[in-house]
Parts: C-alpha cells; structure tokens; sequence
C-alpha cells in the first residue's frame, strides 16, 4: 500500500497537492473531447411555425416574426415598397436574406415604432438577423461575419444647458 502512494505521489509535481495533480490529469483527458463537441443551439419556433425577435436602431424598435414562405415583408401592415419608399432601405432589409443565401424563403411580420424610417429599417434589419438566427441557429457565424447581429447604438446627443444644440454654442459678444 505505501509503495502505491509513494508512485502516485511520484507522479505529481512537487509543488502541487493531490488534488490539483488529479485535476490536471482530468484537464489533459478532456482537451481532445471538448475541441471536438460543439454546441449547437436549438431552433425557437413557436407553434405557429415562427420566430420571433427585437430589433433596435437609434429610437426605433422593431418586433419581428420569421416563418417559411415565398419573401413576403410586411411591416405595419402595409408592404415593405409601400412602408419603405426608398430602394435604399428597402435594399437593408434584404441584405441578411442574401448573406445567408436565403432569399426567397422567409415571409416577414414586423411591426416597428419611434424614429425615422432610416431607424425603423435598421431596427427591422436587426431584428431580421436575430430571428433567422433563432430559425437557423446555423446561420449565426455568416450573419455574425456581416455586421447584422451588432445593434447600432448611435443615438442622437443630447442638448445641453447654456448651448444652441448639443454642442453648438450661443453667438459670442465680446461688448
């Protein structure tokens, strides 16, 4: 019994303990099995089929529903060309489907509020990314790779005591 001890005791680097000897061990056997196990998220569908997420962009909010279906976006009830006039932002709205290589596949339901229509697109963008995500988790590393999941928090300063603006200062007189 004590020539077992004195090996294990042995095998040990002086300045550990037991214990830590035994952790490091079990460290070393589960450095190959840990690389090769990922972790896959699993798809958030509701019963109906959909998932849903929240967008933010500047002072907009956007709550949006993702299910299968032939590309159809509607926001506030209306069409997306009809809500969003502007091939620009019409074009933002787009850009997850084609980095994803999705389009086509998706029917959106999104309903957005506060801010101006450049947030409101950037809100329902941001929402889009996060709940193609909770579809597909797959797809996070390409939607992660453009930009699409990060939420823009540029918001606009606001106006302080004594000035015009934000920073703009009242006209100076000298007399």
């Amino acid at each position: 019994m004590a020539d077992e001890n004195q090996i294990e005791n042995a095998s040990a680097p002086a300045d550990q303990p037991e214990g830590m000897a035994a952790l490091e061990a079990l460290k070393d056997t589960n450095a190959g099995t840990a690389t090769e196990t990922t972790i896959v998220a699993e798809p958030k569908i509701d019963e109906h089929g959909r998932s849903y997420a929240t967008g933010r962009r500047k002072e907009s909010s956007a709550r949006v529903w993702l299910k299968r279906g032939s590309g159809r976006i509607s926001i506030n009830g209306k069409d997306i060309s009809e809500y969003f006039a502007r091939p620009v932002l019409q074009m933002m709205l787009a850009q997850p489907f084609e980095t994803a290589a999705r389009t086509g596949e998706f029917d959106v339901i999104a309903t957005v509020k506060g801010g101006g229509l450049s947030g409101q697109a950037g809100a329902v963008r941001h929402g889009i990314s996060h709940a193609m995500i909770r579809f597909e988790p797959g797809l996070r590393p390409v939607l992660k790779a453009g930009g699409f999941l990060t939420r823009d928090s540029r918001v606009v300063e606001r106006k302080k005591y004594g000035r015009a603006k934000a920073r703009k200062s009242f006209q100076f007189s000298k007399r």
